[in-house]
């Protein structure tokens, strides 16, 4: 394990996450800011509850990458998680395939340039979590796209922890 990181989620922020892909039922999720792996053990759990789909994370950092995937093998959910080491910007561009669900809990002014790289790759509906940092300026691009009605963003901030934005992308239909 790496003494310097923290665990990145709360067990509140991550039944969120867990309940959330439950009730989503993504067939592919991706997630920016895998830390350790805590979020991705709730994401992959609710992936295996559901009985499909698969979890790509990214992490910057190899010794933090390595506790990851020793802590989601550990778990028994290792053949669903696909850990990506690098820079998030070029380890998910592309992620290959519709993304259904997404979660942000990387560095805070990554947020929106990874959501503008996936944008493309996003399903119609797709569900976009946000682990949001108390007072943090370089949030406020992001919260401003996903706040922006008239950009096809639907979103609603829960207050777990520091905040947690739940956005939702619209899609017309035809």
């Amino acid at each position: 394990m790496c003494a310097q990181a923290p665990i990145s989620v709360s067990d509140e922020v991550g039944r969120l996450l867990h309940t959330f892909a439950r009730a989503r039922k993504p067939q592919l999720s991706v997630e920016f800011g895998c830390s350790l792996g805590a979020s991705a053990i709730y994401l992959a759990a609710a992936l295996a509850d559901n009985g499909a789909g698969r979890l790509i994370t990214t992490e910057i950092h190899p010794g933090k990458a390595r506790a990851a995937r020793a802590n989601v093998t550990q778990a028994g959910l290792g053949d669903l998680v696909e850990i990506r080491v690098g820079d998030a910007l070029l380890t998910l561009d592309p992620v290959g395939e519709q993304v259904d669900l997404l979660v942000l809990d990387g560095w805070n002014e990554l947020y929106l340039p990874v959501l503008d790289l996936l944008t493309p790759q996003l399903a119609p509906s797709a569900l976009v979590i946000a682990d949001l940092s108390a007072d943090d300026p370089d949030l406020l691009p992001y919260l401003e796209r996903v706040r922006a009605s008239d950009d096809g963003w639907t979103s609603l901030t829960v207050p777990f922890d520091a905040g947690v934005e739940i956005s939702i992308r619209d899609v017309p239909s035809g």
